[in-house]
């Protein structure tokens, strides 16, 4: 219904403003193709493998068909508005645009409307229907979300873009990404699941003890000594952050002032870190409870589906992954990437436990420590890049300590709400920008230059919302 009264909306238009007959016929891509075969398997009754059927007896089985063919239906609708809203933003600065017309339509309120009546419709088809018919419904869903993806990447475009990058990047480029890991991948800090293995790992090799009263005690001892160096850290951070930030806000980057500012944090990152060791808090873990917690870990949403897309095209792309970490133990890094299916291929920068036959004695073999220290990794393996091949740097990061590097980067790219780094950002003249307004301003500057558009030390960093808008970003639908 609602394609047959944009269709009508548009004839006119189709024939003067974008040269098309809308009297003749013009054969269907294979993209439209497979979405419209979607819709009429749905139709059918052909879902989830079933060969469907010509029979619909019970007003039910009515019922249930109709909540398939809207839930195959209802993402076309949305995703239309969504594009509509987003682009229209842009035709205040092209009001000659030649999808004007297209943009006002899917942009307006009643289109808007439609498409909430849909999900209306959905909602109350779908109250009677079981768990396993819902589940359904959530496949047929993320397929037609899928095709209308491909519907929209069909399009042949004759003209450079920048993004995704792997069309951007010429094959002769190097594509060098780089991600911090906690917080960044991960949803909690690495530190704290250390901590709470030594703790557990103290309890469970003091269980064969005699005095098992004397040993909860000592287990107890432990976790507030944690506690405490926890406590310590935040508040010594907090003031730490005080110090560094410069009385006046900088108007632009001011890179030099911030490194010099950022060797307060790097000192005190390390004497952190020496107090952990001193306390001893870190002693005792088994290697194999680390490999199991970070076999556990949680990424974040569209993190370990990122990483399986791009070391599976890392050599089609031509691209280097490097993880860039303070974590103290590197085996839980590669443990979680490993359970992921994307340890090969990723090179991990961390620090690393010292162990004695498999059991951690609470040092640290430090490499990583601070801001200063992750800059001049970065520095170092761009620098060791084939100097015959030119080559584009991405970084992401979420804290204050990936602040140099996202910088340094062609590309930098916040993920999270961390206030401290966008306070000290901006308070040194950095930029935050959310990805896709950036992204429409570098293809206008595109069309415009015939270099790169990505510079490092820009002093504009990218924000998203998820590591769903980075895979697009980087793969597009290409790879996805």
């Amino acid at each position: 219904m609602w394609d047959v009264r944009a269709r009508g909306h548009f004839r006119k238009e189709e024939k003067t403003e974008w040269g098309v007959d809308p009297t003749k016929e013009i054969p269907s891509s294979a993209a439209t193709t497979k979405y419209t075969d979607f819709l009429l398997a749905t139709a059918a009754g052909k879902v989830d493998g079933t060969k469907g059927s010509d029979k619909m007896v019970t007003p039910f089985e009515k019922t249930k068909i109709a909540a398939y063919i809207v839930g195959a239906i209802t993402p076309c609708m949305r995703l239309y508005a969504y594009l509509g809203k987003e682009l229209m933003a842009f035709l205040k600065q092209d009001e000659n645009h030649p999808y004007k017309k297209w943009i006002n339509t899917y942009a307006s309120s009643d289109f808007e409307n439609n498409a909430l009546q849909i999900e209306e419709l959905l909602d109350k088809l779908s109250v009677s229907l079981t768990g396993e018919e819902l589940e359904i419904i959530g496949k047929l869903y993320q397929q037609a979300m899928k095709l209308e993806v491909e519907f929209f990447s069909a399009k042949l475009v004759d003209q450079p873009v920048v993004a995704p990058l792997s069309r951007y990047c010429d094959p002769k480029y190097k594509l060098l990404i780089f991600s911090d890991f906690d917080l960044t991948c991960t949803v909690v800090d690495s530190s704290a699941i250390l901590a709470e293995i030594a703790i557990l790992s103290f309890q469970k090799a003091s269980q064969s003890g005699i005095d098992n009263n004397l040993d909860r005690a000592k287990s107890g001892e432990l976790r507030n000594l944690w506690n405490m160096l926890s406590k310590q850290y935040m508040e010594e951070y907090e003031e730490c952050m005080e110090r560094l930030l410069p009385p006046e806000e900088s108007k632009s980057l001011d890179y030099d002032k911030l490194y010099k500012g950022l060797e307060v944090l790097a000192e005190f990152e390390k004497a952190a870190n020496s107090r952990v060791v001193d306390s001893g808090v870190l002693r005792g873990m088994n290697l194999e409870d680390i490999r199991k917690a970070g076999e556990r870990l949680i990424l974040q949403g569209g993190c370990k589906n990122f990483f399986q897309k791009i070391v599976k095209t890392r050599e089609i792309l031509n691209l280097d992954i490097h993880i860039l970490s303070y974590c103290w133990c590197a085996e839980l890094i590669r443990s979680a990437f490993s359970s992921a299916g994307c340890l090969d291929g990723l090179n991990i920068h961390a620090n690393e436990f010292a162990f004695e036959e498999s059991v951690s004695t609470g040092e640290i073999d430090r490499k990583i420590q601070s801001p200063l220290d992750k800059v001049e990794k970065f520095k170092s393996i761009r620098s060791d890049a084939d100097s015959t091949v030119p080559f584009l740097s991405v970084y992401i990061g979420d804290s204050a300590g990936d602040l140099l590097c996202l910088l340094e980067a062609d590309i930098g790219i916040v993920v999270g709400s961390s206030t401290s780094l966008r306070r000290v950002g901006r308070q040194f003249g950095v930029s935050f920008v959310p990805l896709f307004l950036g992204l429409v301003e570098k293809q206008r500057q595109l069309m415009d230059e015939d270099a790169s558009v990505f510079k490092p030390r820009s002093g504009v960093l990218y924000t998203v919302s998820s590591w769903s808008e980075i895979h697009a970003f980087v793969l597009g639908s290409d790879f996805s």
